[in-house]
């Protein structure tokens, strides 16, 4: 049975932790600095990422979640030191919109499933952060800062992380090459612009999203940024308009 995780490495102490048995393709990046490490996203919780982290750092790991949606968070159980965005608290407390039983049917849906793996025990990932975020901070590692970017479009309190020293930017869904989900009700088409301009407008080498292909360039964000914009001009960035596709990207509005 190959391995459930994939890890790709972007620097000496940057790295990408990926789920490429199932369809959604989830990145998560473990960014290792002086004194603790960064854990952007936590997966889907098919498999112990925990176990993948301990092969890479034995620093203590803060664990954050670009947005609380079952697929980022699902392996924040092993992680008791995690933030969180303050508008999706209610999440991590019985208030998330979809039952249990249909996360576990997107759990299983065009999966490879390892040996074993019983989808019925599954359970969304509940708890109390140990810091709330709302976007400005400036995580310190040890050396190594990362500002958090309040992102909102795909959900309310969506977070970006940008790294300057870097140039380094984790994008979580609001940027990555596929179909952008911003239809729920949770979702804010107009938000989501306003949070296209302000990845557009930093001096990112790269972007990371947290699904699908790692083959993507800083450029992007600008002509997701003018398509979005040329969309609104029409009349057309709302809930019900559609889906819009625009070659390596669309968006089902």
């Amino acid at each position: 049975m190959k391995n459930w995780f994939t890890i790709d490495k972007i620097d000496e102490t940057t790295y990408i932790i990926s789920e490429y048995r199932h369809w959604e393709e989830t990145h998560c990046y473990l960014l290792i600095g002086g004194k603790r490490c960064l854990l952007i996203d936590t997966g889907l919780g098919i498999c112990n990422i925990y176990e993948q982290v301990r092969k890479l750092t034995d620093k203590p790991v803060i664990a954050v979640a670009t947005h609380i949606h079952w697929d980022h968070i699902g392996g924040h159980k092993y992680f008791p030191d995690f933030y969180a965005h303050k508008a999706e608290l209610d999440w991590l407390n019985g208030g998330f919109p979809l039952s249990a039983q249909t996360v576990r049917e997107m759990v299983v849906d065009r999966c490879d499933l390892p040996a074993g793996f019983d989808v019925a025990a599954y359970e969304m990932f509940q708890g109390a952060p140990t810091k709330v975020l709302c976007g400005g901070e400036v995580l310190d590692l040890g050396g190594r800062y990362v500002e958090v970017l309040h992102t909102p479009g795909h959900s309310p309190g969506h977070l970006c992380f940008w790294e300057v020293g870097r140039g380094y930017v984790f994008t979580g869904d609001l940027i990555y090459k596929d179909t952008l989900f911003a239809y729920y009700p949770s979702t804010d088409p107009e938000a989501y612009l306003q949070s296209l301009e302000k990845i557009a407008a930093l001096p990112a080498k790269r972007l990371f999203p947290a699904h699908h292909s790692l083959d993507i360039e800083p450029e992007i964000a600008t002509r997701m940024k003018d398509a979005f914009r040329a969309l609104k001009a029409q009349g057309k960035l709302r809930h019900g308009a559609g889906t819009f596709d625009f070659g390596d990207w669309s968006v089902w509005l």
